[in-house]
């Protein structure tokens, strides 16, 4: 469960911020089909070896798209931790820049909100930089860690350094964002990571970068079998700092199941009159008031009078 005290989300002030979504395409964010059905692949991949154990973790969630998808995979006994700024205020003036200028709407009620649509517990959050995952999550427990927090250099070097520590033997590590245009940084520090450290790329898609802290062989032999059988997924291979890199793409390509609400929205009652009902005219209204207000004799003598 989550770290700190919440509000529930029958508080006025969450409902109001944060309406609770219908449906996993009402959460706002990025996670295109590619990317789903990959993550979906890697945590399947994980889930089948019994034996194959240990945490999730995501740094940097906006409004929880990923991080509900992510929560699906998770199996007794393992943790899943976000780590998010939300909107507590930077550790920096670069960071508080970034911050508001993309994120100026993401809160932790949007985001609890979202999420406790789709499971009924909260990860553990932590409501801070992603510098001090470190010393939130055991080292060397996480099997899957997706990247995807500040778009500064420093900050993604740190959490890349952050990932070794963490990362399991035979852990799944995605940057997003590995080559976009707006975020130069991410690119320097991944691609920094992998030429001069232990970082070893499995695959790329158009947003995301899939690595590993360990042999990643086994890995795409497994991942090109599966590419081979799909009709909706392209995929070539190339030669990247002396190592082989898969490269996957498909705009056709159609995604996992997504998940649903636990609950179907309530749909609110807007009248106690039936549908069918129409409204009485109001000289009709005002008949049917007379004719239980005046005298007998008064009311029989009008009708009368009407008649004739």
């Amino acid at each position: 469960m989550s770290q700190a005290a919440r509000l529930p989300l029958t508080d006025p002030e969450v409902l109001s911020a944060a309406p609770v979504p219908t449906g996993f395409n009402d959460v706002k964010g990025w996670f295109w089909n590619v990317d789903q059905l990959l993550f979906d692949w890697f945590l399947e991949h994980q889930n089948a070896d019994a034996e194959h154990r240990g945490d999730l973790l995501e740094l940097g969630a906006y409004m929880g798209k990923s991080a509900i998808f992510m929560g699906r995979y998770l199996r007794d006994g393992e943790e899943f931790t976000v780590c998010d700024l939300f909107d507590s205020p930077a550790e920096d003036e670069s960071n508080l820049a970034e911050t508001r200028s993309s994120y100026a709407s993401l809160t932790r009620q949007a985001f609890e909100a979202n999420y406790l649509a789709f499971h009924e517990e909260l990860p553990t959050v932590i409501q801070a930089p992603t510098s001090v995952v470190g010393d939130r999550v055991r080292a060397a427990s996480c099997r899957f860690i997706h990247v995807d927090a500040s778009h500064l250099y420093e900050h993604v070097h740190g959490d890349i350094e952050a990932s070794r520590l963490l990362a399991a033997p035979g852990a799944v590590v995605v940057f997003d964002d590995y080559r976009s245009e707006h975020c130069p940084g991410v690119a320097a520090a991944v691609w920094g990571a992998v030429t001069s450290a232990e970082l070893r790329v499995i695959c790329v898609s158009g947003t995301k970068l899939y690595a590993t802290w360990g042999d990643p062989a086994p890995l795409q032999k497994a991942l090109r079998e599966w590419l081979e059988a799909r009709e909706d997924l392209w995929h070539g291979i190339d030669q990247v700092a002396g190592a082989p890199l898969v490269r996957i793409g498909g705009q056709k390509a159609i995604a996992p199941p997504e998940p649903r609400p636990l609950r179907a929205p309530e749909v609110p009652v807007l009248s106690a009159v039936p549908a069918q009902q129409k409204p009485v005219p109001r000289a009709r209204r005002v008949r049917r008031l007379a004719k239980d207000l005046l005298p007998p004799i008064v009311t029989r003598a009008i009708v009368a009078g009407r008649r004739r």
